[in-house]
């Protein structure tokens, strides 16, 4: 099996983009089935080849049979099993990126993983609340202030809580008034990101 995680040497500060973690200020109560839903759907489309993980799944044996799984399990099973195969293509091509010293092919990437997060994953809000959608309002903010200069995606489970955004420096006032004004004070921590990587204490 491949390690999920990969260490690549990069030098963040060289790059002059600071990392921010934006609150929406989205509530997770009431979303536990929205969760367990996108882990249970993958599997679903597993079992149909009788697998109990994506994973273990060939992609090109997935794709030929997309006709049937989708009357057996549904569209959406279908459109996150896809997000599951592209997104893992992409974490390979974001640690060739940073490798070698490619930062605005990684931040590309950024951005084309939040779309298909939105369109394929689908969890950035929920379908049984749309009138609430704050991590939607916070990506169309990202968007409308960086226009193409950084990168954004929703971060963590999705639904609500944070959104994750790489912003020029020369734009970070810019960036975090607009994010404050829209969804309050202090809503827009950056982040302090250290060249030494983890550290195992003890």
């Amino acid at each position: 099996a491949q390690p999920i995680i990969k260490k690549v040497d990069f030098d963040f500060a060289a790059c002059n983009h600071a990392l921010c973690i934006v609150d929406t200020g989205g509530d997770h109560a009431g979303l536990t089935a929205e969760y367990a839903a996108v882990r249970s759907e993958m599997e679903s489309v597993a079992a149909e080849f009788g697998k109990s993980v994506l994973r273990d799944v060939d992609r090109g044996e997935f794709e030929k049979n997309i006709p049937v799984i989708r009357s057996s399990v549904g569209d959406r099973a279908v459109l996150r099993a896809i997000h599951f195969y592209n997104e893992n293509d992409r974490v390979d091509k974001q640690a060739q990126a940073l490798a070698a010293g490619d930062f605005e092919a990684f931040k590309a990437l950024v951005i084309e993983s939040g779309y298909s997060s939105y369109m394929y994953n689908q969890n950035v809000f929920t379908c049984k609340d749309p009138a609430s959608q704050p991590v939607s309002l916070a990506l169309a903010m990202c968007s409308d202030i960086l226009r193409g200069k950084g990168a954004y995606r929703v971060h963590g489970g999705g639904f609500a809580g944070t959104i994750l955004a790489f912003v020029p420096d020369e734009m970070l006032g810019q960036f975090r008034s607009g994010a404050e004004a829209v969804l309050g004070a202090g809503s827009c921590h950056v982040l302090s990101i250290r060249q030494t990587g983890g550290t195992r204490l003890g």
